[in-house]
């Protein structure tokens, strides 16, 4: 418990006004996941991987109209899961969140995809009713991590194929920036990267490609930057996330908050932002408790590197892909 009494779940809703949901289909290894801000929130975006699957980016840029946002959608089934969105925008006018165009409300439900067909079965993706059902599993209290939502056909390490892959999932984690008087931000992300996952502490390598005779990690990178490839890398990757925070920012220091992010994944996957991966990260802004940009960009980077750790600690054997959680 923090000292004025609010419980601390180490997790994105610790953020006033953010509510998590996930639609999982443990059969076909697939999932969506939503971040909802049915009040509206101020958001960002910055895509730095190169083959990203998104909606509605175009919509929260610092020169275009809208304004704020009423949830964002993290999914499964490639291109084909931006279907699951509808069914956010669905529960949302059902509950009078939205943009105002006289007497219409549109919500606005940006949303990104991880490509997780090479797992569980390739012909079930996240549709309009599983959004929906994220929706209704929304809640402010803890957030489930590892084989859940958007999360549940997540993996790392595929330079070699997914034979010599590992299991991933989703992860969350929040700081409380002391100095700022109760400004918090957090983190979600669902980790499904062609690069390996490293701990920042330390540097070494806690979930990624394995040797196939050894079974140790044979470490990407060096694998890259020695000799290459040797086979050619799945495309099916990217890591996607939210970052979220009381603190009050416009949409081009959200966006700004967005791209300091990425340095959290910097540092805990190694490589990222390939050109098999279509890394992108949504930034948050619910509140107004007044802080300096910079501060709120650090703070998102060390929170987003914390939640990559815990969506591989957290992640479970699934199709024959080892977990560090086991079964």
């Amino acid at each position: 418990m923090l000292e004025n009494s609010v419980e601390w779940y180490n997790a994105i809703t610790d953020v006033p006004g953010i509510k998590i949901g996930h639609a999982t289909d443990m059969a076909a290894l697939t999932g969506c996941t939503v971040i909802l801000c049915e009040e509206g929130a101020t958001a960002g975006v910055d895509v730095r991987g190169s083959a990203p699957g998104t909606r509605e980016t175009d919509a929260i840029s610092p020169t275009n109209l809208v304004d704020k946002v009423h949830g964002i959608l993290l999914t499964g089934g490639s291109a084909f899961g931006l279907d699951a969105a509808g069914g956010a925008m669905q529960f949302l006018e059902e509950n009078g969140a939205g943009y105002s165009i006289g007497q219409v409300k549109v919500p606005i439900v940006p949303a990104a995809v991880i490509f997780d067909l090479l797992i569980g079965d390739s012909k079930v993706r996240p549709d309009k009713k599983m959004g929906y059902l994220a929706c209704l599993n929304a809640t402010d209290g803890p957030v489930k991590e590892g084989n859940v939502g958007a999360g549940t056909g997540a993996t790392v390490g595929k330079i070699l194929g997914m034979n010599m892959c590992m299991k991933s999932g989703v992860g969350t984690a929040s700081i409380r920036i002391t100095a700022r008087g109760g400004v918090t931000v957090g983190a979600i992300v669902v980790v499904n990267a062609l690069g390996d996952v490293v701990d920042p502490r330390t540097g070494n390598i806690i979930a990624g490609a394995r040797d196939p005779v050894t079974g140790n990690f044979i470490d990407t990178v060096k694998r890259m930057t020695s000799s290459g490839p040797k086979s050619k890398p799945d495309t099916g990757n990217t890591t996607i996330g939210v970052i979220a925070t009381n603190a009050q920012l416009n949409k081009s220091s959200a966006t700004k908050v967005a791209q300091m992010a990425h340095d959290g994944l910097a540092r805990a996957i190694r490589p990222v932002h390939t050109m098999a991966d279509g890394d992108t990260i949504f930034a948050l802004s619910t509140g107004k408790a007044a802080a300096d940009v910079n501060v709120v960009g650090t703070a998102a980077a060390e929170a987003m590197a914390e939640a990559v750790v815990r969506a591989v600690k957290t992640a479970k054997d699934a199709a024959n892909i080892h977990g560090l959680a086991g079964q």
